[in-house]
């Protein structure tokens, strides 16, 4: 649904990626995993179209990415940025909302009430809607801000084509909301959404992806399941940092710790 090929991004004048090429396909969460400077937000600018390659191609249901008009790909593809900061007064559903604004003017804009509904109980949040928005807790206005993102990709045609992308969606959350901002990605990408998120720890990655972006040293070091992916050799190149890995006791998934 959509493909980077053979990215090269600079930030500035240093190239942070070098032909990085991926794709993400509808009904999968990937994790985009790295160190600290790795190029996981600058990757996750392009595919926004919030900064151009240098080189490479950027494409959306085998469309250039710089050839869809920005509502048009506001109504299917959404960011979840780091941070989101909001000043007003306004409600939790106020917010959630607002993400239904590339679809005014539009047949869709009548499906708005069920959109901001659905998102409401996707991301949990459906009991504090009323409730105004600045006086919630960090975790809860990034939960907050994912509804807002499920909303604006919200469609009533089943299995339509969808793409979320999500910066370090849970960098400064406790475990509850990790394990739940994660799972609402999970949710959505059962539904045919497809997900991207950048992610600081690998066992959370090993939890929720169905597939594993490394980057490091400016390139795509590995793609794959987590399974093959996250090994102690390759996340010692990453981290610089040995790990042991073990078996998760229930699930089997691999757990990653401090060697």
């Amino acid at each position: 649904m959509m493909r980077a090929e053979a990215l090269t991004l600079a930030r500035g004048q240093r190239v942070v990626l070098r032909e990085v090429s991926f794709a993400l396909r509808p009904g999968e969460v990937v994790a985009l995993i790295g160190a600290n400077g790795a190029g996981k937000s600058t990757l996750i600018a392009a595919l926004t179209g919030e900064l151009r390659p240098e080189e490479g191609r950027l494409t959306l249901q085998d469309r250039a990415l710089a050839d869809w008009p920005a509502a048009a790909l506001a109504r299917i593809r959404a960011v979840l940025p780091q941070q989101s900061r909001l000043a007003f007064g306004f409600t939790v559903e106020e917010v959630v909302r607002l993400g239904r604004s590339p679809h005014a003017g539009r047949p869709s804009m009548h499906d708005d009430a069920r959109a901001v509904r659905a998102a409401l109980d996707a991301a949990g949040i459906t009991r504090f809607a009323r409730r105004d928005y600045c006086r919630l807790s960090g975790g809860e206005q990034q939960r907050v801000q994912l509804a807002r993102c499920l909303a604006q990709i919200w469609s009533a045609e089943a299995g339509a084509e969808r793409v979320l992308l999500l910066d370090e969606p849970v960098a400064s959350l406790d475990l509850a909301f990790q394990q739940a901002v994660l799972q609402a990605a999970r949710h959505e990408a059962a539904k045919g959404c497809a997900v991207l998120a950048s992610l600081h720890d690998p066992n959370l990655a090993a939890a929720h992806a169905d597939r594993v972006l490394a980057l490091g040293e400016g390139r795509l070091l590995a793609e794959g399941t987590p399974d093959a992916v996250l090994t102690p050799e390759l996340l010692q190149r990453l981290y610089g940092l040995p790990l042991l890995r073990l078996p998760h006791p229930v699930s089997g998934v691999p757990v990653l710790l401090p060697a």
